[in-house]
């Protein structure tokens, strides 16, 4: 039997109708920003495999610094003890983290650290004798698939099977340019009408929303009306951080800084799980009693692993590299052509960008579904020439790992023009 034969026997694959869909594609190796499949056929990573893999796969940089870690200490629990990778991660993300966050909290994934994010948010009021339930979100959110996460999320067809089962959320509009006072409005009525403990938000662009993109100059003035109702604010930079959007964090655009910050993604370099959330020493305090029932009581088996440390602390080692950072500006730089030559096609709506993301919106003659049939054609029209492109509906768009080449980025733009006129 084939790979992909003993898949569709065993296997269950996320975000898949496993009825409909069409077989998997069987990768057996990587190496910077390619992929090969069983047949050998080879196709260019043009999302890092979920905005996971900045610096390539089988990164040897990274490779060496977990075999290190192995062969020291691989895994201890976290509870009652310590280590020196955990510590020099802290050390290491004060350092390039807003200077407001002060403590770290170990989970394994991004929707775990938004989880911890959201119950640190309602437990900070409950342990002040605050009755305050309700968390505001942006419309057509993502953060994650956990039940806290799920509930602050506002893509419907993710979360329909659940409705009823969710802490209270209430929605505003993104303040994209030209509508930026109506979701002004819209946060300080909220936080009027409810007992509102925090705001999460994901920084300057929404990812699974098709890279929604809005000003800092917009999260500026919502944090500040937050921070004016003791509203506390969470930034989720699990698909922004780490260089993304052209700064190591999107909130380095934006002067207010908030009270935690959500990462994780590419903190190990799409090596092992792991995820952090962090926090403002004022939200530690309101745990920080004799009452031990005060206490954060939350963790998971492998929190602060020693080895998805090590990957990180190596992550964050080459992002910080001139090399690296000329990468980002040098993708970035060609984004900005590409969007100039594809921002005036008569078949595309809108092209935008910010670092190494781009997002091109592709005309339709119908309303597009998430799943719907342009997102299938062109999908498949994609993985065809040996592109990994995951389009939104009726948009498609760019997020590399910081190492591909001109080259292979000429190509994913040419891929992309062919699928234009092909729809």
């Amino acid at each position: 039997m084939s790979l992909t034969e003993k898949d569709r026997q065993y296997l269950w694959h996320p975000y898949t109708q496993h009825k409909t869909s069409q077989t998997p594609i069987a990768i057996t190796k990587a190496e910077g920003a390619l992929l090969w499949d069983e047949n050998n056929k080879e196709y260019i990573d043009a999302i890092a495999s979920w905005w996971v893999n900045p610096f390539g796969h089988s990164n040897k940089f990274i490779a060496d610094a977990i075999y290190k870690q192995l062969t020291t200490l691989e895994h201890v629990l976290f509870g009652g003890f310590t280590h020196e990778p955990a510590v020099k991660v802290a050390e290491r993300l004060m350092e390039i983290l807003p200077k407001n966050q002060q403590k770290i909290f170990f989970s394994d994934n991004g929707s775990t650290a938004v989880e911890v994010a959201i119950k640190v948010a309602l437990q900070y009021f409950f342990n002040k004798n605050e009755k305050r339930t309700t968390i505001i979100a942006f419309e057509n959110a993502f953060h994650g698939d956990t039940f806290a996460a799920m509930a602050a999320s506002g893509i419907s067809f993710y979360t329909q099977a659940f409705q009823g089962m969710f802490i209270d959320v209430v929605r505003i509009p993104v303040p994209i340019k030209g509508q930026e006072q109506v979701s002004f409005d819209a946060l300080e009525n909220a936080i009027k009408k409810h007992n509102c403990a925090g705001f999460i938000f994901e920084p300057l662009v929404q990812g699974a929303a098709g890279m929604v993109m809005y000003e800092p100059e917009a999260l500026e003035k919502l944090i500040r009306i937050c921070a004016a109702n003791k509203v506390l604010t969470i930034a989720d930079e699990v698909m922004t951080g780490f260089g993304k959007t052209g700064k190591t964090f999107a909130m380095d655009y934006v002067l207010e800084e908030p009270d935690m910050i959500c990462l994780s993604k590419a903190l190990t370099g799409g090596t092992i799980p792991m995820a952090i959330t962090t926090f403002t020493q004022d939200i530690f305090d309101a745990f920080y009693d004799d009452d031990i029932n005060k206490a954060l009581f939350h963790g998971h088996t492998f929190t602060a692993n020693p080895t998805g440390c090590a990957a990180a602390l190596a992550s964050i080692d080459l992002l910080q590299t001139k090399e690296m950072q000329q990468n980002i500006a040098r993708i970035n730089t060609s984004h900005l052509n590409f969007q100039k030559k594809i921002g005036t096609h008569p078949k595309v709506i809108t092209a935008r960008t910010l670092g190494v993301i781009f997002a091109v919106e592709i005309k339709s003659d119908s309303e597009e579904s998430y799943y719907g049939s342009m997102r299938t054609k062109l999908y498949n029209f994609f993985i065809n020439k040996g592109v990994v492109l995951r389009p939104v509906g009726n948009i498609v768009y760019i997020l590399p790992p910081y190492i591909m080449t001109d080259e292979q980025l000429h190509k994913v733009y040419t891929t992309i023009e062919e699928a234009i006129e092909m729809v």
